[in-house]
């Protein structure tokens, strides 16, 4: 950080305001786990409903208040923390061709299965193993590919969607 004059200054202390403020900032988000410890106490949905409805607004209040509590230069410090540990999982921009070829087929096993159960179920009934974890894993196979494929891929896969004069 520097002042008007462009001198440096220190970076804000990790005094007691900070740490309240990322307190808060962690009950904001640690409150949305109750929605499924409600679910799996068998709470009643319009309750659910209701906590849900609840959280979402004191989720607001509380970043709000994270924010007033920190003062803007701790918000900024926050924001450089998170964000900065955010950069690291940004994919690479050119990979490898081996690493391209992997990233390939995991993004076309689970979309190619996903069209293809419905075909396999009409002809051969019973074939296909109906397990919900299969599903899974085939979703989290295609989200993991974005990241095999790397950045070139996400500029590819926008391309299809701008239209350029």
């Amino acid at each position: 950080m520097s002042s008007p004059d462009n001198t440096p200054q220190p970076a804000p202390s990790m005094g007691w305001r900070f740490k309240c403020g990322i307190g808060l900032f962690i009950l904001a988000f640690a409150l949305w786990f109750l929605i499924p410890i409600a679910a799996a106490l068998d709470v009643p949905g319009s309750r659910i409903a209701a906590l849900t409805g609840t959280i979402f607004i004191a989720n607001k209040v509380l970043l709000l208040s994270c924010v007033a509590v920190m003062g803007k230069e701790g918000f900024q410090q926050l924001k450089a923390i998170v964000f900065g540990h955010a950069k690291r999982l940004a994919p690479v921009q050119k990979v490898g061709p081996v690493r391209h070829a992997i990233g390939l087929v995991m993004f076309f096993i689970p979309i190619l299965t996903s069209m293809l159960e419905p075909y396999v179920d009409e002809l051969w009934p019973g074939l296909r193993p109906d397990m919900w974890q299969l599903q899974v894993l085939g979703d989290i196979m295609l989200i993991a590919s974005f990241f095999v494929l790397g950045g070139d891929f996400w500029s590819k896969l926008r391309g299809l969607f701008v239209r350029s004069v």
